[in-house]
């Protein structure tokens, strides 16, 4: 079983409602693409992207907080956790991009939904740290399993929304060219 998917099991059982979350980052790779790397299954969190929709609503769950509260404590020892849940307003995306989620099906869970942005959007949440090693090996994956072209990626780069912090556009200024130099 993935980290993601212990994760979101142990959520899911400490859940007694229906939650709809979009996951982001390596989980939402592992979790969503059959053929993605090894390396990728080994990460220890879930990250989520809360669409502005839906802000006030998850904030107002208590149950939902005290349900990632029970799942991070019932997985501390493992190193696992669930903490990075950020606004959309947060995250690089492109606009309108809660029109192109793409379910997820796996782990099986009773109260929980789970979604990913589109690959496209995938990419550019890869470069809010700049040009992280990482980050720009799993954006050559996603870029490579979604056969996205130069095209795609300056018309992504075209509408994205950006957080208005200097650190993060400079992230993206960062890396930019070096998602642009995948697609050759």
């Amino acid at each position: 079983m993935l980290n993601a998917e212990r994760i979101l099991m142990v959520l899911d059982r400490h859940l007694d409602h229906q939650v709809e979350l979009v996951l982001y980052g390596r989980a939402a790779i592992a979790l969503g693409f059959e053929t993605a790397p090894s390396a990728i299954s080994l990460t220890l969190d879930v990250d989520v992207i809360v669409p502005s929709a839906f802000e006030a609503e998850l904030d107002a769950d208590e149950k939902f907080w005290n349900a990632r509260d029970a799942t991070n404590a019932e997985l501390q020892t493992e190193g696992l956790y669930i903490t990075h849940i950020f606004p959309a307003s947060m995250v690089f995306l492109r606009r309108r991009w809660e029109n192109a989620v793409v379910p997820i099906e796996r782990p099986r869970t009773r109260w929980l939904r789970l979604f990913r942005p589109a690959t496209v959007d995938l990419v550019l949440t890869k470069m809010m740290r700049g040009a992280d090693a990482q980050d720009m090996a799993d954006a050559r994956f996603l870029i490579e399993h979604e056969g996205l072209t130069r095209a795609d990626l300056e018309e992504a780069f075209a509408v994205v929304s950006l957080p208005d912090l200097q650190e993060l556009n400079d992230a993206f200024a960062e890396a930019r060219p070096l998602v642009l130099a995948m697609v050759r």
